[in-house]
């Protein structure tokens, strides 16, 4: 029986090393022939070395002919200095070479459906038909290992300030109340069921209650809901609760923990507290509860600067109650007449009944819409915006909250059409503020902005008997980029607030009970103040990687329809695994 241990991977080898025998082992990923002599680029996930083939041994050198790419395989050589001229600056070990003594065919293998290299023309789904191979390509290999970083700063970070990783169950109770739950069939208890957590919340909640004041976990959730980029059937949080805190210490353990996140993975400093504007402020200033300020193009409300005009679309808005707001784009006077019409076209799709554009000349508007408003409007305008010569007004008129988003969404838009986002920094913000409930108009009752367990703000108790819909939470969200990558809240710990909450979202004592009665029972016994957090984990992997979508930082995705091509589920089970379980498949 033949021994196999390689003494160094295909990332390994420097100048340093010239002139030792090595014996290296992975898989074929270029091979060519240049004048008879042989080069194979053999790669593992430490790297790439170049293998030399040369013609004077006879023997080795007609084995190389029969290698092909993906071919694993074991090379015993030495290690030389690549000729004068010959090097490779693109990888690391590009000064040097192994020039092959021996070789061994450890598989062969077929040829793959797509070219194992970063840029790959295959479908996504021809990629995740074959996971195992679309893994094996350097770009997806450097996203698993970031992945695998993040997982080890995280579990540092905590276990260095007193946190404590518990794992909580996977199979629980169902207590829907945001996404659909997966659902578990129990085959001891004919007719039950169990769910599979969309989150660990009332789990963490009562391990507050029993004492454990800093809790951790990198946990598995699942929500049976419509997919896109972002979203996963099964999905990875890093869970945090904490006892005796207010939301000052969760912003505080966060940004120490984005801090060392993004130093020990990416080399990235950060500001030591970050940005922090209301949930008001966000969506008023950028249209967005998620809003990306690495640039500007903030929304501006000239509701009262144009109430004097006679341009009817704006009076008729004023009228019922509506805002006129806007943005202003650098250097957008330029645009032709086909590309505002195409802002315009995207405007309607996104809500809007209309956009006014505008553009803006030497000393004033260069617009036919002049006309109905006076010097005075004009340059009140043009002051509101601090808008130049050969800028872009561009505004909607509609209801407040409707002009808010719309404008959110063109703010977008047009950034990334016109190249407006720096993508060699990250801005990270607290949104913090969020209403505490919102009305949702097809179960026509209030439904919770977070969860049930969300404390209301003190200053605003006495509104939930007066005015619910104005109510502000203890509730934030940490957004990078325009994105949200973790959201908390400080919790209810007292029975009568909960049941309040309970009875504002029409959950009657009955149903509060039959779902979260071990959770009001555990409240009698002195649950403490507490809060926290529970991050993306694969989101916030996916944006410090660069990547477009979570797909691409997990090893084992589904499709957007929650199917995995590569092994075929779900698939259907036989008969008799049904009747175990008590069920009986309708036609």
């Amino acid at each position: 029986m033949r021994t196999m241990k390689r003494s160094h991977t295909c990332g390994a080898l420097r100048g340093a090393d010239v002139g030792k025998k090595v014996t290296l082992m992975g898989w074929v990923s270029k091979w060519r022939d240049h004048g008879g002599v042989i080069f194979i680029d053999l790669r593992d996930r430490y790297g790439l070395t170049q293998i030399v083939f040369n013609p004077e041994d006879e023997a080795l050198h007609q084995e190389s002919k029969q290698l092909r790419s993906e071919f694993v395989i074991e090379v015993q050589g030495e290690v030389h200095t690549r000729p004068e001229g010959m090097g490779n600056q693109n990888i690391a070990t590009g000064e040097i070479e192994v020039i092959a003594q021996k070789m061994t065919v450890l598989n062969a293998a077929l040829t793959p459906p797509f070219a194992i290299n970063n840029e790959v023309e295959a479908s996504e789904d021809l990629r995740l038909k074959y996971r195992y191979l679309d893994l094996r390509r350097p770009v997806m290999q450097r996203s698993m290992l970031l992945r695998h970083k993040v997982y080890q700063t995280v579990r540092r970070f905590f276990d260095e300030n007193d946190f404590i990783e518990v794992e909580t169950p996977i199979l629980m109770r169902s207590t829907p109340e945001g996404a659909r739950d997966y659902l578990v069939p129990s085959r001891i208890h004919s007719g039950k069921f169990y769910a599979l957590p969309q989150s660990p919340q009332t789990y963490k909640q009562l391990l507050m209650v029993a004492g454990f004041d800093r809790y951790f976990q990198i946990v598995k959730c699942f929500r049976d809901e419509d997919l896109r980029a972002d979203r996963q059937p099964e999905f990875t949080q890093i869970d945090v609760e904490m006892s005796f805190v207010e939301a000052e210490d969760v912003y505080s353990m966060v940004e120490e923990l984005m801090g060392k996140i993004l130093n020990d993975c990416l080399g990235a400093e950060l500001p030591k507290s970050f940005r922090r504007i209301t949930w008001d402020e966000a969506m008023n200033t950028y249209g967005s509860d998620k809003p990306d300020t690495r640039f500007g193009l903030e929304l501006v409300d000239l509701s009262q600067t144009v109430a004097g005009s006679s341009f009817r679309v704006f009076n008729d808005t004023l009228e019922h109650g509506g805002a006129i707001k806007g943005i202003c784009v650098p250097g957008g006077a330029s645009f032709s007449r086909s590309k505002i019409d195409k802002l315009t076209e995207f405007a309607k799709n996104a809500g809007a009944k209309g956009l006014v554009a505008i553009k803006i000349g030497a000393d004033d508007w260069d617009s036919n819409l002049k006309q109905f408003f006076s010097d005075e409007i004009r340059t009140a305008v043009l002051e509101e915006f601090g808008a130049v010569a050969n800028d872009l007004l561009l505004i909607v008129a509609d209801k407040l909250q409707h002009a808010n988003e719309v404008l959110g969404d063109l703010r977008l838009h047009v950034a990334k059409n016109e190249n407006l986002i720096p993508e060699d920094r990250n801005a990270l913000l607290w949104v913090t503020e969020f209403p505490l409930l919102e009305y949702d108009p097809e179960e026509q009752r209030y439904v919770a902005r977070h969860h049930p367990f969300t404390s209301p703000m003190e200053d605003d108790l006495h509104l939930l008997d007066s005015a619910p819909e104005k109510a502000r939470a203890k509730a934030y969200d940490l957004v990078l980029n325009g994105n949200e990558i973790a959201g908390g809240s400080i919790r209810i710990h007292k029975r009568d607030l909960q049941n309040k909450m309970f009875s504002l979202l029409n959950i009657g004592e009955e149903e509060a009970r039959n779902k979260f009665g071990f959770l009001l029972d555990a409240f009698e016994y002195g649950a403490p103040p507490h809060g926290g957090i529970a991050f993306g984990f694969d989101r916030l992997v996916m944006l410090l990687a660069g990547r477009k979508s979570i797909r691409d930082v997990i090893a084992f995705p589904k499709t957007n329809s929650a199917v995995s091509l590569m092994d075929g589920s779900p698939n259907t089970v036989d008969e008799k695994q049904l009747q175990e379980l008590h069920i009986r498949l309708r036609q």
